[in-house]
This record gives structure tokens, C-alpha cells and sequence, in this order.
């Protein structure tokens, strides 16, 4: 767990001041939001496919016992093996044994945001075995030692100098004065020292955007092709996976696949989708010799039966981060942990407890936007609202929020007492704004207005407005 958690209001204020972020920002903002409204409006069933994949997700989940056997059982049936793991600990332990066992002293990484929740890499090259992540982003975050800012575009944060300087320092034996101005430049740079990594590693470590009951195959989406290096060229292919990611039938996993690149990066497809089923068959030209499934639980199965089961829908597509005003203000970091924006807002709390984590739900205008754009319907905004009850209930708010919140319901509760009291604050905010119509300050409210203007009260209050339409 990052420290910086609890922390969230400082690195907020750190982040909406740094200029090279708020740059990065700006480019998503016009990237991953228009790329997808495209690509949605192209596929008129868009909709229908929503619910067919809520449904059929809820169903798995459902049943998901059910699912995770007939998935075992399939692996095994064409060789490989399913490691069952309860929390990170014993995925970590299990991942080390097998590369233990194949001897292994370096591992390829495709990306993995389940790898990054359990902290596998540190943990690895504690024990002597060295991870070496393929995905572009995910390398450059390596090299710069910094965990991932958004589960699709790890690196989203960094400009192209900051990645130039991350190259000059790690990739010895090039001139220090070479050109690395152009993005295809620090491409090729990267493709040519990851290439022997790519050769000389004895296994290679996977995560999984679905498991198919089906047939026990595994599926991974990218747009560079190295996960597929990762997981044909070494000895030993291991997919790190957690439970909620099975699917009953090949056709769920499309209908699916239908969804998620296109709500992601605005592709109808990845460049690659790739089904990997078993260890290499005595025919097959190319693929490891063992194939091992880490199947991790770490707090999901509690999640099953309480109210917060709906998250274990998600797909990891980040929509909801791209469209999400807070993220597009303070990025990925700033939540301290491996998953941002709603979707993190909702899991964090899930997965490594609210005292955590409990700032995170309120970062957060529960405009909606998020469930708008979600492709499995996850009622975000409902559940965001939720972990703030938690947070209510066991004290975990400041006093002065927990103050102001009984205030509020103590007006609330006596409505002649909340007519009188918003009549009086609408005609003092109409008189501060001077027949502007907007405020650039409001007493006791600086954090508001520091950044936006508040719209003056422009005439009578819904409740007055409501009172004189009975009356009509």
C-alpha cells in the first residue's frame, strides 16, 4: 500500500501545480475521450451489448465457483497447471517457486495492473529474480522507478524529454548527445534493448484480460506485440490473473473484446488479441514448455456477497478515468495506489480497507459521467456514495466535514428551518455578485472558488419554485 493514500488532498494541491502533468492531462483529454465517442457512434448495438455483458457477467459471478472449476479443469486437461492463491503473499510465493524451479534469473513481464497491486516486481528482484517489464509504458516507469499513473497508458504522465533522460540514464553504451527527440526514435531505442531481454528470459510473466471456462485459454489485448513475445518465446508462461476475470463461452469473451477496445483507446480492436491455451503441443512450432495460471482471490471473494459486487464487473478499460473531471485535474498518482479515478475510488477501499482509503470516495463530483461511459454499467457515483457512508459511520471524516454534514441534516430535517436558511444564503450570494451572475470568492468556500467561479443564485430556489407550482 502507497503511503500517499491518506494523502490525497496534498498531492492533489502538487499535482494541479505542476505544469508538465497538467500538460499530459490536456493530451487525454483530447485523446481517449474523442477516439472513443467515434468508435462507440460507429457500432449502432453498442447499447445492446452493455447488457448483454452485465448479464452475462452478473451470471458468472453468480456462479463463479462453477466457472473457476471448469476453468481448472481445462488447463489441466491440456497440460497446464492452476495455482490457487488467497491474498498477494501467496501469489507472490507461488510465482517465485516457478521460476525457482526453471531456474530462472530474469523474467519478461507483459502489463499487469494485478502484478502492481501485489507488488511483484520488488519482490522478485529481492529474491534474485529480475523482472523486466516489455509494455513501453511500463517500461519507461521502470526505468524512472515509479508505479503506473492509468491502467491503459502507464506512463501518461511523462513528456517526451522526461522519457529521453530516463533512456540516456539507464541505456549505456550510446552516445549521451544522440537524438531522442522524435517519439520513432525512442521507439526503436527501446525495441532494440528489450529485444535480448525478450531472448534470454527464462520465463514470462502475463496478466489476463479474460480466462475462458470453455476452453481454459487465457486472453490478453495489446497494441505493441509484446505480450505475445513474452508468452511464446521463454520456457515457462505464466498468467497472473485474479477470479472475477472468467467468462462461461469463447462468444462471451468476444462479446466482450467488442466492448473494451473500444471504450479504452477507441480501437474496434487491439492490434493484438491473443488466445493462449495450454503448454506447446509436440506439433507447435513456437511456445513455452509450461503453462501456469496464478489465480488470485485478495479480497474479491468478500466482495461477492456484499454491495459493492458490481465493481467485480469492471474490465479495466479505464473509460471511466478518461472522462472523470478529478482524474483530468490531479492524474493517476495522486491517488496514491495502483488503481485511479472511480473505478480505484470504488476497489481501493474493497481491497486494502477504508482507513486506507478513505479520501479517495470523495474525490469524486458524482457528476455520472463515469457510469455513463462504463461499458458494463458499474453504478459508480452509487457506490462512491456508499464507501462515504462507511466513512461516516466508523468516524473516519474529519470533525470539521462530520460537523458541517450534522448541520446540514439538522436544517434538513425541519423544512421551514431549510427554506429560511436558503432564501437568506441565495439573496446574500445574488448581493455579492453584484449582478455579475458568478462569484470569484465566497466566504468559507476558497477551496471552491480557487479554481472555478461559483454561479450566482439567479432567482427563486427549487422549493419556492415547487410551492408556487401547487399552487397554480
Amino acid at each position: 500500500m502507497h503511503p500517499t493514500s491518506r494523502r490525497f488532498a496534498a498531492n492533489a494541491r502538487a499535482a494541479m501545480a505542476d505544469p508538465v502533468l497538467q500538460d499530459a492531462l490536456a493530451r487525454l483529454k483530447a485523446g481517449f475521450r474523442v477516439k472513443r465517442a467515434a468508435a462507440v457512434a460507429r457500432l449502432p448495438e453498442f447499447e445492446a451489448l452493455k447488457a448483454e455483458a452485465r448479464a452475462l457477467k452478473d451470471h458468472t459471478l453468480a456462479h463463479l465457483d462453477h466457472y473457476l472449476e471448469a476453468f481448472e479443469a481445462k488447463v489441466v486437461e491440456t497440460g497446464g497447471t492452476v495455482h490457487w492463491c488467497r491474498d498477494g503473499a501467496e501469489a507472490k510465493a507461488a510465482v517465485l517457486a516457478i521460476c525457482r524451479a526453471a531456474g530462472a534469473r530474469t523474467a519478461t513481464k507483459g502489463k499487469s495492473m494485478v502484478a502492481e497491486e501485489i507488488g511483484l516486481n520488488d519482490f522478485l528482484e529481492k529474491n534474485g529474480v529480475i523482472p523486466v517489464e516489455t509494455d513501453l509504458g511500463e517500461y519507461i516507469i521502470q526505468l524512472r522507478r515509479e508505479p503506473p499513473s492509468h491502467i491503459v497508458a502507464p506512463a501518461i504522465h511523462l513528456n517526451r524529454g522526461q522519457v529521453a533522460d530516463a533512456f540516456r540514464t539507464a541505456h549505456g553504451g550510446r552516445p549521451p548527445d544522440r537524438d531522442l527527440e522524435e517519439p520513432r526514435v525512442l521507439l526503436d531505442e527501446a525495441r532494440e534493448e528489450m529485444r535480448a531481454r525478450f531472448l534470454a528470459a527464462d520465463v514470462g510473466i502475463t496478466g489476463a484480460n479474460l480466462l475462458i471456462a470453455e476452453t481454459g485459454s487465457t486472453v490478453i489485448v495489446t497494441n505493441e506485440g509484446n505480450g505475445d513475445l513474452t508468452q511464446t518465446l521463454p520456457r515457462v508462461h505464466i498468467v497472473l490473473a485474479t477470479i472475477d476475470k472468467v467468462v462461461p463461452t469463447l462468444d462471451d469473451a468476444a462479446t466482450i473484446l467488442r466492448l473494451l477496445a473500444r471504450s479504452a483507446t477507441g480501437q474496434e480492436l487491439s492490434v493484438y488479441t491473443t488466445f493462449s491455451t495450454g503448454p506447446r503441443r509436440p506439433d507447435d512450432l513456437d511456445g513455452p514448455e509450461q503453462f501456469h495460471v496464478v489465480l488470485l482471490d485478495n479480497g474479491r471473494s468478500a466482495m461477492l456477497g456484499g454491495q459493492f459486487r458490481d465493481m467485480l464487473r469492471c474490465i479495466r478499460c479505464g473509460a471511466c478515468i478518461n472522462h472523470c473531471p478529478v482524474y483530468g485535474a490531479v492524474g493517476g498518482h495522486a491517488y496514491g495506489w495502483v488503481y485511479p479515478g472511480p473505478m480505484g475510488s470504488v476497489l481501493s477501499p474493497a481491497l486494502v480497507g477504508l482507513e486506507q482509503t478513505a479520501k479517495l470516495p470523495d474525490a469524486s463530483t458524482l457528476c455520472g459521467r463515469c457510469e455513463e461511459v462504463c461499458p458494463m454499467s458499474i453504478p459508480l457515483p452509487a457506490l462512491l456514495r456508499h464507501w462515504r457512508e462507511h466513512a461516516f459511520e466508523r468516524h473516519l471524516k474529519p470533525a470539521r466535514e462530520r460537523l458541517g454534514l450534522a448541520l446540514w441534516s439538522f436544517a434538513a430535517s425541519r423544512p421551514w428551518l431549510y427554506r429560511a436558511v436558503t432564501r437568506l444564503a441565495s439573496w446574500g450570494l445574488r448581493r455579492l455578485a453584484r449582478g455579475t451572475g458568478r462569484l470569484a470568492r465566497v466566504p468559507l468556500a476558497g477551496g471552491w472558488t480557487a479554481a472555478r467561479d461559483l454561479p450566482a443564485p439567479s432567482g427563486p430556489g427549487f422549493l419556492d419554485q415547487w410551492r408556487q407550482g401547487k399552487r397554480r
